[in-house]
Formats: structure tokens, sequence, C-alpha cells
């Protein structure tokens, strides 16, 4: 006895639209490629009680071409990835390195005091530590009994 699979056309073309609709998405949602731009850092944000934690994978990166700043409610880490050999002739087959100038601006999720923010860089991850502002930090109320 033979096997016969029951054709269904309009199956076929819902499968047909699936598959247009995923080539149109990624066409419209990946990030562009810009060429010799260097692509945006990744980064991390959490709080804890006490402080907003920023962490952002910058790998070879000096400490000293990267600056942060906090403008109100917004955090900018910026800053540039240099090239450091000069090849006078060369072709390349792969070329997948990113160098130049980069900016990444983020929301903080509270007020925080600026004054006294830290950051730290070790093995190519920059640490912001903002502390957040009295007025945000989570109090804590003792009941009493009679």
């Amino acid at each position: 006895m033979s096997n016969l699979i029951r054709w269904e056309p309009m199956r076929e073309m819902i499968k047909l639209r699936e598959a247009m609709d995923r080539q149109f998405n990624d066409a419209f949602t990946r990030p562009l490629d810009l060429g010799s731009s260097w692509q945006m850092p990744a980064i991390d944000i959490y709080q804890t009680d006490d402080d907003v934690i920023v962490k952002a994978t910058l790998p070879g990166i000096k400490a000293s071409d990267v600056q942060i700043s906090v403008t109100g409610d917004m955090l900018t880490v910026k800053g540039e990835l240099k090239e450091k050999e000069e090849v006078k002739e060369k072709a390349y087959h792969i070329r997948e390195h990113r160098y130049g100038s980069f900016e990444r601006t983020l929301s903080l999720p509270t007020d925080v005091v600026t004054d006294k923010a830290k950051a730290e860089f070790e093995d190519g991850i920059l640490t912001i530590t903002l502390p957040k502002a009295e007025e945000v930090k989570p109090k804590t109320v003792t009941v009493q009994t009679k």
C-alpha cells in the first residue's frame, strides 16, 4: 500500500508567505553595516540598593581613549579604537575588526549622584558605578508593636 499525501495549495502559499515575511523583516531589522565605523559596544545596566552599575565591553581600547559623561538621566560613553599597524600594501581576504569612533547614549533608570561616580577599566570591561540619589534609595521602616 502506498502512502498518499494530500496536496493542500493553501498550506504551500502560507509557507511561501512566511518565507517572504522573514526575508522582508531581516532586510529592515538587521543593523546596517556602516563600512569602517565601529559598532556599538555591548552594555549591561543593573541596580543594587545603593548604586546603578553600567558594564560596557570595549575590547582593545585603552582607558585613555574612553570618555564618560552624565547629563541629567542620560549616560554617554564614547571613544575610539585606533588601528595599531599601518600596512601600505594590503590585500585583505577577510576584514572583520572594526576601527574608528563610537558613541552610545543610554537613559539611566533612576536619579544618580554624578559627583561620586567611579569608573574602572579591566580586561576590556568598563565598569561605571553611579551612586543613587538619597531620595530614590529604598528606605526601610521598622514596625513597632504596642
